[in-house]
């Protein structure tokens, strides 16, 4: 794998911002059977947007997990972004991180690399605020990803403004009353999905049955089975902690519908 460390301004954020990206080597293929005509095969690589939490930055998959080891077997792209604490969304106070994530980054990313911009070689993965922004992402972009997966996710927002809540929802939300029916709440953009009968993300689901945020998860867990949405949920020890996740992340690379992951028969 290739890590490249790439700064740019973006102008949905109006400064500059920095994202790491894992690139599977090789995306040039001689043809060894025509040595006479050295010619090339492009390949376009399907990619994972993976998102980190709100203690993080987007050095820490790199940097707590292996997750450049588990892509490499993959043969997929890995695209870190850095979000600071703004629950993927565009912030009352604050910068418009839901259109940087959701628009403006695919879009660079898929000129200045050779990434896949097909649907159904486009992912997104998070731990905890990022298990919420991926969910986000393919709710919010059904027409973009075929397949998001949450880690330890905080899902049930409304849940999470009814109580004390950590002090920076009120940079990204303002007013908590804002939330519930808005494309904010995970919830409710399901549902309305499912109303207008428009295509849905496969969702993956896990949470650590020690993780503080194990109740939080129920509630969408539990709407999304009630409706017959297609998600795969799994539960087991582990806390909100990078042992968890680091293992987990696996299980959401073996789930995810790559070429890699299909069993010739």
């Amino acid at each position: 794998m290739a890590l490249l460390q790439v700064s740019f301004k973006s102008k949905a954020l109006m400064m500059q911002t920095s994202v790491n990206v894992l690139l599977p080597m090789g995306t040039n293929r001689v043809d060894m059977e025509n040595m006479s005509d050295l010619t090339y095969e492009h390949k376009k690589f399907p990619v994972l947007y993976l998102l980190h939490g709100a203690t993080d930055d987007h050095s820490c998959w790199l940097r707590l997990s292996s997750i450049e080891r588990y892509a490499e077997d993959k043969g997929i792209a890995v695209v870190m972004p850095n979000a600071d604490l703004s629950c993927y969304s565009d912030m009352i106070h604050g910068h418009k991180y839901w259109t940087y994530i959701s628009e403006e980054l695919p879009n660079f990313i898929e000129a200045a690399f050779p990434i896949s911009s097909k649907r159904e070689d486009t992912f997104a993965a998070g731990l905890s605020m990022g298990g919420y922004g991926a969910f986000k992402l393919g709710l919010g972009k059904p027409e973009k990803f075929a397949a998001v997966a949450s880690l330890s996710g905080l899902l049930d927002l409304v849940d999470s403004l009814n109580g004390p809540g950590p002090s920076f929802f009120e940079n990204v939300f303002g007013d908590s009353s804002t939330v519930p029916k808005s494309s904010n709440d995970l919830v409710y953009v399901l549902e309305q999905l499912k109303k207008e009968n428009k295509r849905i993300p496969k969702l993956f689901q896990a949470c650590g049955t020690e993780d503080f945020l194990y109740q939080n998860n129920f509630t969408f867990r539990d709407f999304a089975n009630s409706v017959g949405v297609d998600l795969h949920y799994e539960e087991g020890p582990g806390g909100h902690e990078w042992s968890y996740w680091d293992t987990n992340i696996q299980r959401v690379l073996d789930w995810l519908p790559l070429e890699s992951n299909k069993v010739v028969k």
